[in-house]
């Protein structure tokens, strides 16, 4: 095994090209945080960002991004936002991780969502679920799975649908649109709703906003950033902007104007986005890691991901491991138990409402 390592922009089109390839030809990499385009995406807007080219003899096998950081601290790129990460690769080549890590400059790499068939993972390492929506048979097959495991949720949605209609306007849905000024209004509810909840709020970051604007300007038939939006009459009331490969659409960044809360605008968003999803071509939305109620009302089932590090045996990965483990498996801890998760998510939206006041 031979390892470069390059900025993205340094990538030629043929090693482009070899990455779109060895990706579709594996399912286990069909995910658009996976491909070419994201990575050279985020390098645009990040010093940080790399690509090891992973040779076997005058082949290209394997391609690995990370953000590189100091003291060798290897992260995924966008770390913190993306739902999957790791090596797109030829599987019938075996890959040393730590030779992998060494070759990268990196004393550690740690990641969060770290997808399946990757040689970077180990027994040790965490797995949690990441709801699904299988598209596979089509819109109308999942629907009726959702009537048998979720019927309830679904004549629900359906009927808070028809009243948003006779209350306030004509229901549409716009989905694959380009508009940037739709996207706006989608982050701006984002932002309300990461403050409200007392999480950090993303999009205080110019660079991330950047990239969202970006990636939706961004269309191929193997990648292109998906945004939809819900109107009721003339008001946008939901929407949502992810990412899509050929026959995998992720989601990412869905949100709803809260003064249309009680008619659940974000289930009637995610039903006509499957619906217009498995039209063009969609096969599978992943909804990401995480406990949300409204993932475990639309899903039909989960894949797994990977939290944890590989690291070698150096001074700065034993301080990564001080810094980062023991926080990350008492956060494990809390998420696991829904008596503490519930606690802390409390504290979190109390927090958010005491901030809202103060800044306001």
């Amino acid at each position: 095994m031979r390892v470069t390592v390059a900025r993205p922009r340094e990538l030629g089109q043929a090693e482009v090209s070899r990455w779109r390839s060895l990706q579709e030809a594996d399912p286990a990499f069909d995910n658009p945080f996976l491909s070419p385009e994201f990575t050279l995406t985020v390098g645009e807007l990040r010093d940080d960002v790399r690509v090891a080219v992973i040779h076997d003899g005058p082949d290209i096998v394997g391609f690995f991004p990370f953000e590189r950081h100091p003291l060798g601290i290897g992260k995924p790129v966008a770390a913190g936002l993306t739902d999957a990460q790791g090596l797109v690769y030829d599987r019938h080549v075996r890959i040393d991780p730590l030779r992998l890590i060494k070759a990268c400059g990196l004393s550690v790499y740690e990641f969060d969502h770290l997808v399946a068939a990757q040689p970077l993972l180990n027994a040790h390492h965490d797995r949690h679920p990441s709801p699904i929506i299988d598209l596979s048979d089509g819109f109308d097959h999942y629907t009726e799975t959702l009537r048998a495991n979720s019927g309830k949720t679904y004549k629900s949605t359906l009927a808070k649908q028809r009243k948003l209609q006779r209350e306030v306007g004509t229901v549409r849905h716009d989905y694959a649109i380009t508009d940037v000024a739709p996207l706006r209004t989608l982050l701006g509810w984002k932002t309300d709703q990461y403050r409200r909840t007392g999480r950090t709020d993303r999009f205080a970051h110019q660079w991330i906003v950047e990239l969202v604007e970006r990636l939706l300007a961004t269309r191929s038939d193997s990648f292109a950033g998906v945004l939809d939006m819900v109107y009721a009459g003339d008001e946008p009331v939901a929407g949502h902007f992810g990412l899509r490969t050929r026959t995998t659409l992720v989601g990412w960044f869905p949100a709803y104007d809260t003064r249309f809360a009680k008619y659940s605008p974000g289930l009637v968003q995610h039903l006509a986005m499957a619906e217009q999803a498995a039209k063009s071509g969609i096969q599978l939305i992943d909804l990401g890691r995480g406990e949300k109620e409204y993932k475990d009302k639309l899903k039909t089932g989960e894949l797994q991901v990977a939290e944890g590090r590989v690291a070698r045996r150096a001074p700065a990965a034993a301080v990564h491991w001080l810094m980062r483990v023991p926080a990350r498996k008492t956060r494990a801890t809390v998420l696991a138990n829904p008596l503490l998760h519930k606690t802390a998510d409390k504290a979190l939206k109390t927090y958010g409402r005491l901030r809202t006041v103060l800044q306001g």
